[in-house]
């Protein structure tokens, strides 16, 4: 038996990393692109089956999500009392073959993969905290709570509603994305996705222009108006990030529409972007315009309950000589929705890497069994 104590803490990873690393290879290797319901439901049957090797009371809730797949919700220490609630997805961006562009592999200190960094890898790394917990006998200080989303990368539609409720019972919430340099995130911007459409009049470019009404050129007046409502010093950034439109070369389009990405700090600039988008009106009369979309991700505020968990967990990492820096990013997460529910969300405490996204993502090798027992230390101590 192991005493909880950081560097008894870290010894029990670093004795099971060869485990640990033969685990990311598998989960990594099963890929899962969201929208893939059959690949989401193979990573939950995979982790079903390691959660049968782990000695412990835990309880498997398996939620249909139509078109995507399972959320899985896993209790362990269950009991009436607030939970330590710990977020996670399943579904990655990248389309089932891209691990023949990125192979799983190990390269010095790098271990590349497909989707490893955000956040196969953390996925294992949570498993391998309750089985930390049952072959000690330790108990953590709060029930835990583990939901594996599988929608996450695109938006959350039907992961949203399970996220918001199982916050409602959590005392403080852990997500397991990606951290930023080593980094955990005390703060996230909320996110806003817009489409704008303009429907114009079609006519022959050559012999009859002056009969139509461009939406392209419409559209790109809009884009001129949209670009205004950019705060930066509050935070705020309004981008129109694609555009497409018209049917033919001699031909006055008659449709374009443009997908504007939005990120902010406050509710406050919310509701402002969300009223600026709301007043847009055609220039050209002829052209209407369409909106779709909205806000999706209120923001994560640095809070006081955020600076003393981040504080908690910075003292933690120092018991065994491990640096816990903090740091505020642009991108979201599922801890949005939790922090705007007044729980104090702790994010980025997956294991340190780069290239989430892209073909050379990989995780640091040397950071696993660290992260593991930050993670760790965190759901002892935290009452």
């Amino acid at each position: 038996m192991y005493p909880m104590d950081p560097h008894g803490t870290l010894e029990f990873f670093q004795k099971r990393q060869d485990h640990l690393l033969l685990s990311i290879r598998e989960i990594v290797e099963i890929e899962s692109p969201s929208h893939d319901a059959a690949a989401i439901r193979s990573v939950v049957s995979w982790i079903e089956k390691q959660l049968a090797q782990i000695p412990l009371d835990i309880e498997i809730e398996k939620i249909e999500a139509e078109g995507f797949g399972e959320h899985l919700v896993v209790r362990a220490f269950p009991s009436d009392e607030k939970s330590t609630l710990i977020l996670g997805h399943t579904d990655t961006v990248h389309p089932v073959g891209t691990k023949e562009k990125n192979p799983t592999r190990i390269d010095g200190e790098k271990f590349f993969g497909c989707g490893i960094f955000d956040m196969k890898a953390n996925i294992v790394l949570v498993l391998e905290v309750l089985r930390y917990f049952a072959e000690t006998k330790q108990n953590p200080a709060r029930p835990i709570t583990v939901l594996l989303s599988c929608d996450e990368e695109v938006g959350s539609k039907t992961g949203r509603p399970i996220v918001e409720q199982e916050a409602k019972n959590a005392e403080c919430c852990l997500v397991l994305e990606p951290s930023f340099d080593g980094k955990v995130k005390t703060g996230r911007k909320g996110t806003g996705m817009f489409t704008l459409r303009a429907h114009g009049v079609p006519a022959h470019a050559g012999l009859e222009p002056e009969k139509g009404a461009s939406a392209i050129l419409e559209l790109s007046r809009q884009i001129e108006k949209i670009q205004t409502f950019n705060n930066v010093s509050n935070g705020t950034t309004v981008n129109a990030c694609t555009i497409k439109g018209g049917t033919t070369s001699n031909v006055i389009p008659e449709w374009a529409e443009s997908e504007i990405d939005v990120r902010f700090t406050s509710i406050k600039e919310a509701e402002r972007i969300a009223q600026e988008f709301a007043g847009l009106k055609s220039i050209d009369s002829r052209v209407s315009l369409e909106l779709l979309g909205g806000i999706n991700r209120p923001p994560m505020e640095r809070t006081e309950a955020v600076v003393a968990l981040y504080e908690k967990a910075r003292e933690l990492g120092a018991g065994f000589d491990y640096e816990v820096d903090e740091t505020q990013v642009g991108g979201a997460s599922d801890g949005n929705f939790v922090a705007a529910l007044g729980v104090p969300v702790l994010d980025g405490l997956g294991i340190a890497g780069a290239g989430a996204h892209t073909l050379h993502e990989h995780i640091l090798v040397s950071d696993i069994a660290k992260r593991a027992t930050l993670v760790a230390l965190i759901l002892a101590e935290l009452i």
